[in-house]
């Protein structure tokens, strides 16, 4: 057992799950996984590249991939908002990529120490047209690392880019844990993933990554074809939706996500209530909610935002259990304990 820091245990499993590359910008609060990066990448044969700025990050994070590197990039905020078309472009194209976004106040510079969790329908929805994104979220220092590998397992399974959730508070928070083995990415001798169903540019002769929705890369025109080709993408995400439910038969149900579970779990403690733990966002776990939803009388969903992944909850429980009611606990503060329990009491007095 040691003290982790939640970044530090970002970087830590992408080198233990095969990351052999990576290109960022420095941005608080995400800086510390590349510095861990930079120090560490070199020692197992790796490459870390500081680019220009965060655009440039992700398109060279997305051509190493495209070389055959497992590759990831990291940001907060205002870097996220300048990767959302070449996010866009690795889905189509469908290039494995781990994108990490340690989360902080915004709009625009916002408030770069605040944590937040205002950038759950951007990672969701931000690119334009339809596209398939994983988003995994992280909610304490083994959440860091675990998932984390999970991200670049399931990227390169789902040849898909898998946005990483944080926020400042897991990210800079440290706890004393202890980080089980992980199961690497298969790399051969030069760094590479072996990756035989997937054209590697420089090796494979026939390879068009335009971006253009078809199967090929090549220009068309057939709307049917188009139409298969989305239809696909969005099925090779569909099976990975993972949660975590405690206690899920109680009355009332503390919907989480990312660090909002930790203050959850203080809450469990002290009131008779459960917590569903959404571990992704997208897939969104449908089916667990539902079945938790048809024994509760009430769902609620505290959150460091203006109200927004509770309109996924409402979407998914009023579809199921007209009787079950969703309240939103919404606030630009952190989430504590003190928070959660307030609501819990003032729902239980209705």
């Amino acid at each position: 057992m040691r003290l982790v820091q939640g970044n530090e245990a970002v970087a830590e499993a992408a080198i233990k799950a095969g990351c052999r590359f990576y290109a960022g910008y420095p941005i608080t609060p995400s800086s510390e996984i590349m510095h861990f990066m930079a120090r560490k990448l070199p020692e197992v044969g790796g490459i870390f590249v500081q680019m220009e700025d965060e655009i440039a990050s992700l398109a060279a994070a997305i051509g190493a991939s495209m070389a055959g590197m497992v590759s990831m990039t990291a940001t907060s905020g205002p870097g996220f908002s300048l990767m959302q078309e070449n996010i866009g472009y690795t889905a189509m194209t469908e290039v494995p990529v781990v994108i990490v976004n340690v989360m902080r106040a915004g709009p625009s510079t916002g408030i770069p120490t605040a944590p937040s969790q205002g950038d759950v329908f951007q990672a969701m929805y931000g690119s334009h047209g339809d596209y398939p994104v994983i988003v995994i979220c992280l909610a304490d220092v083994l959440d860091s690392y675990l998932l984390t590998a999970r991200a670049f397992h399931l990227a390169e399974k789902c040849r898909t880019p898998v946005v990483v959730l944080s926020d400042e508070i897991v990210g800079h928070m440290r706890e004393s844990v202890t980080l089980p083995e992980i199961e690497s990415i298969a790399i051969d001798e030069n760094g590479k993933a072996e990756r035989p169903e997937m054209p590697v540019i420089g090796r494979d002769p026939d390879v068009y990554y335009t971006g253009l929705a078809s199967e090929d890369g090549r220009v068309i025109s057939d709307l049917d074809e188009y139409d298969r080709l989305i239809k696909r993408l969005y099925r090779k995400i569909g099976g990975v939706a993972s949660c975590k439910i405690e206690n899920g038969d109680a009355d009332t149900i503390l919907f989480t996500y990312g660090s909002t579970y930790r203050a959850a779990k203080a809450v469990i403690k002290v009131a008779d209530v459960g917590i569903f733990k959404a571990e992704t966002l997208n897939p969104f776990p449908e089916r667990e909610l539902r079945k938790v939803a048809k024994k509760a009388s009430r769902i609620i969903v505290p959150e460091m935002n203006v109200g927004k992944v509770v309109k996924e909850v409402e979407r998914v429980v009023y579809g199921s259990c007209k009787s079950c009611e969703v309240i939103s606990v919404a606030t630009h503060r952190r989430i504590d304990p003190f928070t959660i329990l307030e609501a819990v009491e003032m729902a239980g007095r209705v």
